[in-house]
């Protein structure tokens, strides 16, 4: 089955037709190293982690590119408050590095993956970005003013296509900002004149560094080829930033992207996060309050990618109530996990991955497919003493979580708190064979209260901790 793109540049659900069979070439936006990544973060990498996921998971192999913005006004502003009076040249780096450190640790506790990805730093590409510069100058499309390098928006052929918006409208609400040499209030930067001070690189028109824009079309055509397959990112980089790159792209004459994919936002309880108002949560913050990736990979699942997603303490509340479901039906499953089934997939199992397959394909459609999942936990269930049936439940269940990244891990505990509910459960049977059922509620209480919740079965008293 084709999967389907709801491209934003056309603003059509496309079927996603390869440059080459069976490949993909993908590049994604990327982050501004400067600052602790946050859970707004966490959902674009994960969102893109999916996506790619899937591709691959539907037989595509796919080259994976992250930019990383490593040389920036904001990280230049962070490197001045955490390293005052220190040469800009050096503490720059220091900033860049340690947050891209923070990244880094941030998708691995989420177990966001990194194998397979090409991940370039604007720093590396400068050499090539004074190169396409140029070549835009030859063309003229770009003009140098007083040490500045700027792109000639007149001269783009349909500026505005991917935002969907006309130049004249654009245009009656820009300004031209102090300092700045460009001819036009929509023409943008693709070279700065060096500031004193700040961090520069030699040039043919004098000492800068180079625009935020210009980066990510130096880096796609290097790593991807002049025309590639996907190119994602967050709504919010749709204009300026996603306009601008076309504009530069096709003014050096090459075809860029083919398909676009742009994710929606993430407030706190209604509102954008901000340090100002108390509500900027760090991934670490959220690991350390909740200790559980998956709860945050539910809520980021529970609402399609292109939507905004609202975070609040209610919904990651139904995420742990919805990873609660998987993790009964696990301990039910016990080591029929580890054993292959013998004959045929059931159809009703064959039936549940073909309903995620197909909301899957239709434009990675994650609520859709997550609900399948809790159907295969429903239907497990109702076929709990059939032991082929659930061998196979449970093996599909791993390969679709998979395709999410979710762990599914119970977090048992430690030996010694194993070895405490082991004679507790023991001290509760003897209780039970006595007849002593106040004393067996009071054990079942005592667990509750310490997050251990017990299970009865044919099979013996079996237990978990509380998500």
């Amino acid at each position: 089955m084709p999967i389907f793109i709801d491209n934003s540049l056309s603003r059509k659900k496309e079927e996603l037709i390869p440059l080459k069979p069976k490949e993909i070439k993908m590049y994604v936006c990327g982050p501004t190293v400067y600052d602790e990544p946050h859970i707004g973060h966490a959902r674009s990498a994960y969102i893109f982690d999916v996506i790619r996921r899937y591709l691959i998971y539907k037989g595509y192999k796919v080259k994976f590119v992250r930019n990383v913005t490593d040389v920036d006004d904001k990280i230049i502003n962070k490197a001045r408050d955490e390293f005052p009076g220190e040469d800009l040249n050096t503490s720059f780096k220091k900033v860049s590095e340690k947050y891209l450190k923070s990244y880094h640790e941030a998708l691995n506790s989420l177990g966001i993956e990194a194998d397979g990805i090409e991940e370039p730093k604007a720093s590396e590409y400068i050499p090539k970005m004074l190169t396409f510069i140029q070549g835009l100058i030859d063309k003229g499309v770009a003009y140098v003013s007083g040490g500045d390098v700027y792109f000639d928006i007149k001269k783009a052929k349909d500026y505005g296509k991917l935002s969907h918006q006309a130049v004249e409208k654009m245009e009656a609400g820009a300004r031209i900002a102090l300092g700045e040499k460009k001819k036009d209030p929509l023409d943008f930067a693709l070279w700065k004149a060096a500031k004193v001070g700040e961090p520069s690189w030699n040039s043919p028109w004098g000492k800068g560094r180079p625009g935020w824009h210009i980066e990510c079309s130096v880096m796609s055509s290097d790593i991807l080829g002049d025309e590639f397959d996907i190119h994602g990112g967050g709504i919010d980089l749709i204009f300026p930033h996603h306009e601008n790159e076309i504009a530069q792209s096709e003014g050096a004459g090459k075809k860029f992207a083919r398909y676009w994919i742009h994710h929606g936002l993430l407030t706190i309880n209604g509102q954008k996060m901000s340090k100002s108002l108390g509500n900027f949560i760090t991934v670490k913050d959220f690991l350390d309050k909740y200790k559980n990736a998956d709860l945050l990979k539910l809520l980021f699942l529970s609402t399609h990618y292109s939507h905004p997603v609202d975070y609040t303490d209610e919904k990651i509340r139904e995420a742990r109530q919805a990873l609660e479901r998987i993790s009964i039906l696990q301990d039910k499953l016990g080591k029929s996990l580890d054993k292959k089934p013998a004959g045929k997939t059931p159809k009703e199992l064959e039936d549940v991955k073909e309903k995620f397959i197909k909301a899957m394909d239709d434009d990675f459609n994650t609520p859709q497919a997550l609900a399948v999942i809790f159907d295969l936990v429903n239907i497990a269930n109702k076929n709990i003493e059939d032991q082929d049936f659930i061998c196979y439940s449970g093996l599909i269940l791993r390969e679709l979580a998979n395709i999410f990244g979710l762990s599914l891990a119970k977090n048992a505990g430690s030996e010694d708190l194993q070895i405490d509910v082991n004679v507790l459960i023991e001290q509760r049977n003897q209780a039970r064979k006595n007849k002593d059922f106040k004393r067996s509620d009071e054990i079942r209480k005592e667990l509750e209260d310490k997050g251990i919740i017990l299970e009865d079965t044919k099979d013996g008293t079996t237990w978990r901790k509380k998500l």
